[in-house]
This record gives structure tokens, sequence and C-alpha cells, in this order.
């Protein structure tokens, strides 16, 4: 593994259960087997972010502009899509391509994760990928500060905010006006029921569920 530079309390340490996260107090490791609930006997078909991404075409592609630890992109890969992943984070990504290594060697995962791709850069950058074909999806999950209270948040995830910033406004409306940018069929935000849209822009639909909600915005 190349040498990532972290914040001096914290440490990667290879541990039997994986790539992990801690400052000696606190563990964190990206993992997929707890997703495997959501995913057998296609129960990803009553996932809000599966309705929402759902197309028509034939082999679709979904990018996930903001991957964190990638449920959402597992959720997306179950249904079928080819799914490219971008974490900029290093520590972070290295952390979810453990979890990726680890779920390709998983009976029930194997199958899944073999259509997604991990990419290590900023998806601001990566979107020039896509100026030839168009991705079905591009799905947006800013990390907005309304959703790092810690009263909404597992305690730790604060390692994970030591690591990376929310998102602020101006992040967020830029990375959405650059997805719109490369024409996809659809771009699908997920942010907090009260919080804003992004770029002011009006979405199409919306999906709600208990504390979030998926903006689906008809691009192309």
């Amino acid at each position: 593994m190349e040498e990532l530079i972290l914040p001096s309390q914290l440490k990667l340490v290879e541990l039997p259960e994986g790539l992990t996260l801690t400052d000696g107090r606190l563990f964190l490791r990206a993992d997929f087997e707890h997703m495997q609930s959501r995913i057998i006997s296609e129960k990803w078909r009553h996932e809000l972010l599966v309705k929402a991404a759902k197309t028509k075409q034939d082999s679709p592609l979904a990018v996930d502009a903001t991957a964190g630890f990638g449920e959402d992109s597992l959720l997306l890969a179950a249904a079928g899509f080819q799914v490219h992943l971008y974490e900029k984070n290093p520590v972070i990504a290295a952390l979810l391509r453990d979890a990726l290594q680890r779920a390709a060697q998983t009976p029930g995962l194997s199958d899944v994760v073999s259509r997604m791709t991990l990419f290590t850069e900023d998806s601001l950058e990566g979107f020039e990928k896509y100026s030839a074909a168009s991705p079905s999806v591009i799905y947006l999950d800013p990390m907005f500060p309304e959703r790092q209270k810690s009263g909404l948040i597992k305690k730790k995830f604060q390692l994970l905010q030591q690591l990376e910033q929310p998102c602020t406004d101006q992040d967020a409306d830029a990375l959405f006006q650059a997805a719109a940018a490369v024409r996809p069929g659809k771009i699908v935000v997920k942010r907090p029921l009260k919080g804003p849209s992004l770029a002011n822009a009006r979405p199409s639909y919306s999906l709600k569920g208990r504390a979030i909600l998926y903006d689906n915005y008809q691009i192309s």
C-alpha cells in the first residue's frame, strides 16, 4: 500500500478483519458484509436510491461522484448498474479499496462488486472521461454540515471528520454544475429533508424517506 499522510492522531492498521483507521480509541473500516441483507433476494428493489436511479437504458453506467465507503454504490451495482466510484481522499479510498477486495472473495457480494470500479481522484477531474459517452446516472451525496451534527452520526464517524471536511454550499453547487455539463441521463442528489437543493436547481421530482430525500434531475 502506498504511503498515506494522516493527521498525527490517526493511523491505518492491518487487522484480521481488514484495513482499519484508528485513533487508539475508535476503530473504523469500510465493509460490505452488513449490506448483504439489503441486496439478497432482490431486496435492493425497495431502496429509494435504486428507484431514483432507475433507467430504461441497457447496460447502464452510474457514476458515484462522492463515493465515501461505497455503500450506495453497492446498491446500484446490485441493481445491475456498472458503477464508477470516485473518492478523492486517499485514506478513505484505501479503506474502500480494501473493502472491495474483501467483498470480491465473499459469496453473495463478489458478483455485485465486480461491477464496481474505484477511481482515487476528484470527480470534477474524472468527469472528463465521459466526454464521448455520457453515463446513465450521476449520483451526488455531498457531505453537508447539516448532516454532521453529533446526534445524527455514529460516534466512530468522528474519525472521518478528521480526514475530510463537510462539503460547502459552493463546493456542492460546483459539483452539480460539473455533473450537469457531462449531460448524463439524470442526476440524483441525496440530501437532508430540510436541506437546500443544489445550485438552486429545481428537481424534476423527489423521493422522500424518513430523514433524507433523493432529488432527481432529468438532464437528457
